[in-house]
C-alpha cells in the first residue's frame, strides 16, 4: 500500500479544472482532421464512432474509480465528476453528429432508423439516463438532494454504461473483438458492485488484525 499512498499523494496535487480542457483535446483533434480532410472517405462516420467510443471509455473510467480504490488503494474520487461530465459531453457530441451531420436533421429518416435499428434507441436511452446525472453533478445538487438520494440517482451510471456497451456491440456488422472487450469490462464493473462487500471484508479484517 506504500505505492498507493505515494500515488494518492501525487494525485492530490493535480488540479481538476485543467483536465476538463484536456478532455476536449480529442474532439478538437478529430475536428481538425475533418477540416483537413484526413479522416478518409467517410469523415462523418469516423467522427460518430470516435465520439461514441471516447464517451464509453470515459464512462468505464468513472465506474472503475471505486474498484480501483477498493482493490489497489488508489483514489481517483476527485476526478470522477470530471470523467462523468466529459462522458456526457461526448455522448452529446456523438448524438449531435449523427443527427446533424449523418442524418442532416431528416426527421422522417431518423424515425425510420429508430425502428429499423434498435441499437440507436439503446444509445439514446443511455443519454437520457445520463442527463439527470449531469444536471445534478454540482455540490449544490448534493446538498439539495441529500447524499443518500444523490448516490441513489447516480447509480444510473451503471445501466447507462451497460446500454452504451450493448449499443456498441450491436451496431457493428460482424463480431470484432473491440466492442466485446469493452462489453466484458463493463460487465465486470457492474458485477463488482454486488460483491463489493465480500471483496472488501478480508481487507477490513486484515486492517483490524494489524491494529491489534
Amino acid at each position: 500500500m506504500a505505492m498507493a499512498s505515494h500515488i494518492n499523494g501525487a494525485l492530490r496535487r493535480v488540479p481538476v479544472w485543467p483536465l476538463y480542457a484536456l478532455g476536449f483535446v480529442p474532439a478538437i483533434y478529430y475536428l481538425w482532421l475533418a477540416i483537413e480532410n484526413r479522416l478518409g472517405a467517410d469523415p462523418v462516420a469516423v467522427l460518430t464512432h470516435q465520439s461514441g467510443l471516447i464517451a464509453l471509455q470515459l464512462l468505464i473510467a468513472a465506474l472503475a474509480v471505486t474498484p480501483l480504490r477498493d482493490l489497489a488503494g488508489v483514489s481517483l474520487l476527485r476526478f470522477r465528476r470530471m470523467l462523468g461530465l466529459m462522458a456526457f459531453w461526448y455522448v452529446t457530441m456523438h448524438l449531435t453528429i449523427w443527427l446533424a451531420l449523418d442524418r442532416q436533421l431528416d426527421w422522417p429518416r431518423i424515425g425510420e432508423d429508430l425502428i429499423k435499428r434498435p441499437y440507436i434507441m439503446l444509445g439514446m436511452a443511455a443519454m437520457v439516463l445520463l442527463v439527470p446525472l449531469a444536471a445534478t453533478s454540482s455540490d449544490w445538487a448534493i446538498r439539495r438532494m441529500g447524499a443518500a438520494r444523490w448516490r441513489g440517482l447516480h447509480r444510473l451510471a451503471y445501466p447507462a454504461t451497460a446500454l452504451g456497451a450493448v449499443h456498441f456491440v450491436w451496431l457493428v456488422k460482424a463480431w470484432p473483438p473491440e466492442p466485446l472487450v469493452y462489453a466484458g469490462i463493463v460487465g465486470i464493473l457492474i458485477l463488482y458492485r454486488p460483491v463489493r462487500g465480500w471483496v472488501r471484508q478480508p481487507r477490513r479484517l486484515g486492517s483490524r488484525s494489524g491494529a491489534v
